[in-house]
């Protein structure tokens, strides 16, 4: 059964950088949408334009059917989920769970199986794109999880991004993620050092941008975060305390399968060095702060 704005009433747990724009964007579309979050603050906007605020999860998740969480951290999702007052003791049977949350995929698999045990069907569908992505509905959405599942809720999956691939069975959209941060990480040190590079060269890095971003070493990093760094504009599309939780997840994760990954460890503990100074309620693109000292 597709979920469309007249059968189904939407709960959306995390209105932060990201989970703000998200859920504007269903409204906009004629969902019903029920919030919740632990600063009731962020969610103003939505709630005066008619989003209707619950204080728990619990009471959120019975008055939904298709149940969104974009939230912070694997231990938050935990908690949303599998706590007593979470949302898979308290969801309606048959309600749909898409956890946007970059997460760990054995808790994806976890959430999958309790969720099934109560009659319910649930998919790990993080994104990229940071701030812009999500305030333009240009995401890029990975899916991990039952293909029934994917195909009732596809097309609202569509009006919060662009590019929405299934890629299999539960803890697949967060292995994808894994693959997606770890290209950022590598090349986000590629990106500072090239600039400081630059400059050390006598360059303007204006204008070397001009002949680098759209040529071999071209990446969305390069187009967007590049010229922010250069402007000094060190605010958050994406959190550094994020991306260090996301990287420890994979480096976790590539240790379960004995898998070395040398440049991740590297820009792992550089981020740390950039938490360490403060930064890590910065955008990922502070990282310049750090190589620039080295």
């Amino acid at each position: 059964m597709e979920r469309t704005a007249q059968n189904t009433e939407i709960g959306f747990i995390g209105t932060g950088v990201m989970g703000q724009s998200m859920a504007g964007h269903l409204m906009k579309k004629g969902f019903k949408l029920h919030l919740y979050s632990r600063t009731k603050s962020k969610a103003e906007p939505l709630l005066s334009q008619g989003a209707e605020w619950h204080d728990s999860p619990a009471s959120l998740a019975r008055k939904s059917n298709v149940v969104i969480t974009m939230v912070g951290y694997p231990q938050d999702v935990e908690e949303v989920y599998l706590g007593e007052q979470g949302v898979i003791r308290n969801a309606q049977t048959g309600s749909l769970l898409i956890d946007m949350t970059t997460s760990s995929p054995s808790l994806a698999k976890r959430i999958e199986r309790e969720a099934q045990e109560r009659g319910m069907l649930s998919l790990d569908a993080p994104v990229s794109g940071g701030d812009v992505g999500a305030r333009e509905a240009r995401l890029s959405i990975m899916v991990g999880g039952s293909r029934e599942a994917f195909e009732e809720v596809a097309h609202l999956l569509s009006i919060m991004g662009t590019n929405i691939v299934h890629q299999g069975a539960a803890g697949s959209g967060q292995y994808t993620k894994m693959c997606n941060q770890i290209a950022i990480a590598s090349n986000m040190m590629g990106v500072c050092e090239a600039l400081i590079y630059a400059e050390k060269a006598g360059l303007d890095p204006s204008t070397v941008l001009k002949s680098i971003e759209s040529g071999a070493a071209g990446s969305w990093s390069l187009s967007n975060l590049a010229h922010r760094i250069i402007k000094g504009d060190y605010a958050p599309g994406f959190y550094v305390k994020h991306f260090i939780k996301d990287m420890q997840i994979a480096l976790n994760s590539a240790e379960e399968m004995n898998l070395k990954l040398p440049g991740l460890a590297l820009a792992r503990s550089l981020y740390e060095q950039l938490a360490q100074m403060g930064e890590e309620n910065s955008g990922t693109q502070a990282l310049f702060k750090v190589l620039q000292k080295l």
